[in-house]
């Protein structure tokens, strides 16, 4: 093989190989992933203007010479620099232009897949003529841009349904899912999925072969002549899409559009109009928030949350084999690849632990996901214990137990003294403070907050809660173990409910009042829908548990004033045995999967229904007092900046993703107006809604958080 002269800071190298195939290889320099950059249109288009000049070239292998990925996708830092839908417009043609290219080579294009090969990544793929791909478990193919609130933008929404049929096209592009290799070449995605060791040789010999030709099959009658079966098909997925979304995703009724279109009038007018709507949609104001997540996390990934070096996680023991605690060691296990040990009082509280975690793994393999060998392989990492054996390595507890300050200070006090003395205990508490729980201990700066949210195995984010106490390398190493759990942490101060539950305190309360009022709680649910919340507040509280509420409520009151007084909802329901869905009824009964409003709640709170607020009052209403919260936290330093409060929110309460979390929506707002309509609703409704001095201030000055 010999290599062709190629710049040597090029993400691109072009070499010939002495049977005729070419080899197209991609590395970024300095980057641990390749990404399309604005450099790379040159670079591309100056090897594409030499391979089409060649006339003794029998295929090509493109493929990645980083060792774990393929193409992770466009650089989405280049659509910042966009001032307007024509520049962003023009984004996307060049990137048509070049795959199109790609597409019109003469000879067999083959791309060989081993890693994420994602949005314009997995587009530069689907523009060559076969695509192989590595059977390992990182190699991962999926248009994701939907989840930035754009659309495939270089040629994706025109290839994919044309490769695989609408309906699997229209599945990935509207969900953004990530497809496994194997999953993949049953869609049809590549044409073969072959061990990493054999797959640039198996690409080779495909290579050689003569360009495929694309077979009639089942697919056409979805895409061609059949306009009456393809107008099913995207009238359900509209349909669908709606539900999920209820209007608040512009993305998907754009990929819905534009790929409908191409179908209809042409592949050409399809790629005019992807590029169009790209342009539109890189300028909204919901692909910037959430695009602004994407940063976020992506820069949070790199940081340690201290100034300290963490101490690596030799194993992790779980206090407690309940809800949480199993949750708690089937991550550290299945995702953080720890040892685990969970003690518990019972035998019983240990075998739950473990059949938590057998009844996800299961699932998982009964999916063909994972095998049965690596199944037994995760399970293996937990075993269970009534007493502190086998624990010797541990050196992170995660302590589970109930919310009862006496029983804390006891697991303290036992770990003290049956562990090591660099043991880091981190405490599950949603309402204890932590200086209280350190309270009395021998090694008060081994000891932090674990905040998880339920169910653990789902939700993304965990708080981390270090009291004034607490070592910056404890901080910094339950970080790190909280991110190889595959968590999103954020540092928060040890005050009364934290962050997360201290924001969605007097927004659930005001649902609650607005109840009381008349309202009822289909509209109250439906409202905050609406909005863009993935529940209602009145579901939230009963999937929580109403007894979780009614324990939280009395700690803020006590430590925040007046304006965290609950309405008088709780005792009411609790002393009617309504604790919500583990109780079989709350607001809701249960039977089953299936739940229906108890319309005895009602009458239960003397409540006489009489809709007064509309669905975007309602909302409003219940959002304002989690906004001056959010910026009161934020004053006192309970969160450390507002993009941890944004990501908190987003992926603690699933605050609407589209709005960026509640300081970028209230930069949206604008300070000056969002200080007025507090004052309003103040005037209206009570002094809760007096706007915090920090947003006065702001005001004034005309100042945003971002």
């Amino acid at each position: 093989m010999t290599e062709q002269t190629t710049p040597t800071n090029s993400a691109f190298s072009l070499h010939y190989g002495e049977n005729g195939i070419a080899w197209l290889s991609i590395d970024v320099p300095g980057e641990s992933m390749n990404t399309l950059q604005a450099t790379s249109v040159d670079e591309i288009s100056a090897i594409l203007s030499e391979l089409e000049s060649k006339s003794d070239i029998k295929g090509l292998v493109l493929h990645s010479a980083k060792p774990d990925n393929f193409v992770a996708g466009a650089d989405v830092r280049m659509l910042d620099a966009c001032k307007t839908a024509e520049d962003a417009q023009m984004i996307a043609e060049h990137g048509q232009k070049l795959f199109s290219r790609v597409e019109k080579l003469p000879f067999h294009v083959v791309a060989a897949i081993h890693g994420p090969a994602l949005g314009g990544g997995l587009e530069l793929a689907l523009a060559c003529h076969s695509r192989v791909a590595s059977d390992d478990d990182k190699t991962r193919l999926g248009l994701p841009e939907v989840q930035l609130g754009l659309l495939p933008g270089s040629g994706g929404t025109q290839r994919l349904p044309r490769l695989i049929g609408v309906p699997g096209a229209l599945d990935m592009m509207l969900t953004g899912k990530q497809l496994r290799a194997k999953k993949a070449k049953k869609m049809g995605v590549v044409d073969d999925v072959v061990p990493q060791s054999v797959l640039l040789r198996v690409a080779e010999e495909l290579a050689l072969k003569s360009k495929p030709k694309r077979k009639g099959n089942w697919q056409d009658w979805a895409m061609g002549g059949n306009v009456l079966g393809r107008s099913v098909v995207f009238d359900q997925a509209a349909k669908k899409t709606r539900e999920k979304t209820r209007g608040n995703y512009p993305a998907t009724e754009a990929i819905l559009e534009v790929i409908k279109h191409g179908l209809d009038k042409g592949v050409e007018k399809g790629l005019a109009m992807e590029a169009k709507r790209f342009g539109e949609l890189v300028m909204s104001s919901e692909s910037a928030a959430l695009r602004s997540i994407f940063f976020a996390t992506t820069a949070m990934k790199k940081e340690t949350g201290a100034d300290a070096e963490p101490r690596t996680v030799k194993g992790v023991t779980v206090l407690g084999g309940g809800l949480m605690g199993a949750g708690i060691a089937n991550v550290s296990a299945t995702k953080a690849n720890t040892p685990v040990r969970v003690k518990d009082v019972s035998n019983d509280g240990i075998l739950n632990a473990m059949a938590y975690s057998y009844k996800l793994l299961d699932k998982k393999r009964k999916r063909r996901i994972i095998s049965k060998a690596e199944m037994q392989k995760q399970m293996d990492c937990i075993s269970g214990t009534t007493d502190y054996s086998g624990m010797n390595r541990n050196n992170v507890v995660v302590e589970a137990v109930f919310e009862d300050l006496t029983l804390k200070h006891r697991m303290v006090a036992e770990v003290e003294e049956n562990l090591s003395e660099d043991t880091v205990f981190a405490t599950n508490t949603s309402s204890l403070p932590i200086h209280q729980i350190a309270e009395g201990a021998k090694r008060p700066e081994n000891i932090v907050g674990l905040h998880y949210f339920s169910p653990v195995d789902k939700m993304p984010l965990v708080e981390v809660i270090p009291h004034a106490g607490t070592s910056e390398v404890s901080v910094a190493t339950v970080v790190k173990l909280a991110k190889k759990q595959g968590k999103t942490p954020i540092v928060v101060a040890d005050k009364a409910g934290f962050y997360v539950n201290r924001i969605l305190a007097p927004y659930m309360n005001e649902a609650a009042r607005t109840l009381l009022s008349g309202e009822s709680v289909e509209h109250i649910d439906n409202a905050l829908l609406d909005f863009g919340f993935p529940v209602g507040p009145v579901t939230l509280l009963d999937e929580v548990g109403i007894d979780i509420g009614a324990k939280i409520s009395p700690i803020l009151l006590n430590e925040l004033g007046e304006r965290f007084r609950a309405p008088d909802v709780f005792d009411v329901m609790l002393n009617d045995g309504r604790k919500g869905r583990k109780s079989g009824k709350g607001f809701f009964v249960y039977k089953g999967k299936k739940k229906e409003v108890d319309k005895r709640v009602y009458t239960l709170l003397g409540v006489e229904l009489k809709s007064q607020l509309s669905s975007h009052e309602l909302a409003i209403r219940c959002v304002l007092m989690m906004l001056n919260e959010a910026a009161q936290c934020l004053d006192e330093g309970v969160v450390k900046s507002a993009r941890d409060g944004d990501i908190g929110a987003v992926f603690g309460i699933g605050f609407p993703p589209f709005l960026g979390g509640p300081f970028r929506y209230m930069d949206h707002i604008g300070i000056k107006r969002l200080v007025e309509m507090l004052e309003q609703h103040e005037a209206k409704y009570g002094e809760r809604f007096a706007p915090c001095e920090r947003l006065k201030a702001m005001a004034a000055e005309g100042k945003t958080f971002h």
